[in-house]
């Protein structure tokens, strides 16, 4: 898969992409504008042409204005509600479907239609799958980087995936507890009694969750629980704003009750973790060459909500870079392993950057845990990798063979310049915004890099985000890659 991604003259593009190309808008396409909030398109309905990268259907009024269309897939001749009117397009939602796309399919969560937690349950999972991998072409396609071939697929199971969850808490005027997560469009709670995606040991504390809380002396003093599923069981963190004494011990009950673990994360400036049952050494595991890898972590460190993927991920890594016996690795955006623990134990002489000092310390702890630690296999250092100088100085001093890129959603902007302007080792890019993957890939391939390989991970099922990989090689190092295996 060589010559996968290379730079190509830039050219302008729509403004969306989808799973098919743009249908012309036909002029019987009725639709009524003007200034209420809300409006409907009725008439001979509307015909979706594609879906924009967020999920949403495009189409178009009969005056040519751009609908987004919340819930319509392509294909589908619906009758919208206009709920929202802007200059350059209207956003809607379905009010019927008049001819449904046979990729429609009926939501598994019957919280779908209030949720703001999935978008896409309303399309067959093998079509979001394939939109996503659209959405990451499209994107690369528009800084002006064309792929020979389609990015591979990395996924797993569409239910009970989800190992880690926020739910928000709230009281409203009429004294009804709320607990559950944000409305579509809104900052307002939907009760959720029953979670298709959560894993089920977690699914399964919502309802106990929900009475719980109702029992409290003072509800309105959590802010909100936050739902863990590791190794050691499940474990629930409660954000309490303010101490309440009657409350902890009840919270220690339910604990003891539902066989969990219990954190208790007080204040509202500076909040410190307490824990209201025995502390867990929380841990999942990852592979490695030989064994598998503990990789222990603690509430608020980051941890790929889907383990069944993030573990395909890692392997796809290891496959990727092949032969990595001897040669120097820095990974940044590190975290506290997830990929700095196998490359170290396929041979390669970890550095491992990471931004948190307390993630940094557990990274250094796992390394020693799993007999990876020492001088001459992994390392952990704290820095600041939004700084282009850092970057470029940790590049000059390690002298890697290797980069591993794992940022948050802000991306790698200031380490893809400093690689574009001291080129020279592959750089593996692990993304969870395919915008800023894209922004950043363009900075490498200025640089003479090219894409070699890439992967969509579907690490959000029924969602429309999606994770990414990708390697990159630059020619020099392609060059002397293939004069060491001609002269070996």
């Amino acid at each position: 898969m060589a010559m996968l991604g290379k730079r190509r003259p830039r050219r302008e593009r729509s403004g969306v992409s989808g799973l098919q190309g743009r249908q012309p808008h036909s002029p019987a396409y009725t639709s009524s504008r003007g200034d209420a909030p809300s409006r409907e398109c009725e008439a001979q309905g509307l015909v979706i042409e594609r879906l924009a990268h967020d999920g949403r259907g495009v189409t178009h009024d009969a005056e040519g204005k751009t609908l987004f269309v919340d819930g319509a897939l392509p294909g589908e001749r619906v009758e919208v509600a206009i709920h929202l009117t802007r200059k350059r397009f209207d956003e809607a939602h379905v009010r019927e479907v008049l001819e449904a796309s046979p990729e429609r399919v009926t939501p598994p969560c019957n919280h779908y239609q209030r949720c703001g937690g999935c978008d896409l349950q309303h399309l067959a999972v093998p079509a979001q799958r394939r939109h996503k991998q659209a959405v990451l072409v499209d994107l690369l396609a528009r800084q002006g980087i064309e792929l020979a071939a389609e990015p591979e697929l990395l996924a797993g199971a569409s239910q009970g995936y989800r190992r880690r969850a926020r739910l928000g808490v709230k009281l409203d005027a009429e004294g009804r507890l709320h607990l559950g997560f944000r409305a579509r469009h809104s900052h307002r709670l939907v009760d959720i009694a029953h979670c298709t995606i959560l894993m089920p040991e977690l699914d399964a504390l919502l309802a106990p969750l929900h009475r719980q809380l109702i029992s409290l002396q003072a509800p309105r003093q959590v802010g909100h629980l936050e739902l863990l599923a590791s190794d050691q069981g499940s474990t629930l963190v409660i954000r309490q704003l303010k101490e309440h004494v009657a409350d902890r011990e009840a919270w220690r009950a339910f604990a003891t009750e539902h066989g969990i673990h219990l954190g208790w994360l007080v204040g509202r400036e500076a909040p410190a973790l307490e824990w209201l049952t025995p502390a867990p050494l929380l841990s999942c595991r990852v592979p490695g060459v030989e064994r598998e890898l503990e990789l222990r972590f603690a509430p608020g460190d980051f941890l790929q909500v889907n383990a069944e993927v993030n573990r395909q991920m890692v392997k796809t890594a290891l496959n990727w870079l092949g032969d990595l016996d001897g040669e120097t690795l820095l990974d940044l955006f590190a975290g506290v392993g997830n990929f700095s623990l196998p490359l170290a134990s396929a041979g390669a002489r970890v550095v491992a950057v990471e931004g948190s000092p307390s993630m940094v310390e557990r990274l250094d702890a796992n390394a020693r845990d799993n007999s990876l630690g020492g001088e001459l296999q992994l390392s952990a250092q704290q820095a600041d990798l939004a700084k282009q100088k850092t970057v470029a100085a940790l590049l000059q001093n390690i002298g890697p063979e290797v980069v591993v890129l794992d940022p948050p959603r802000e991306g790698a902007e200031a380490a893809a310049q400093a690689l574009a302007s001291a080129p020279g080792p592959r750089v593996l890019y692990i993304a969870c915004d395919p915008a800023t993957l894209a922004r950043d890939a363009a900075h490498l391939v200025q640089g003479g890099y090219r894409i070699t390989r890439i992967a969509v991970a579907d690490m959000f099922v029924h969602t429309s985000h999606l994770e990414s990989m990708l390697l990159f090689e630059h020619s020099r190092t392609e060059k002397r890659r293939q004069g060491a295996l001609v002269d070996g």
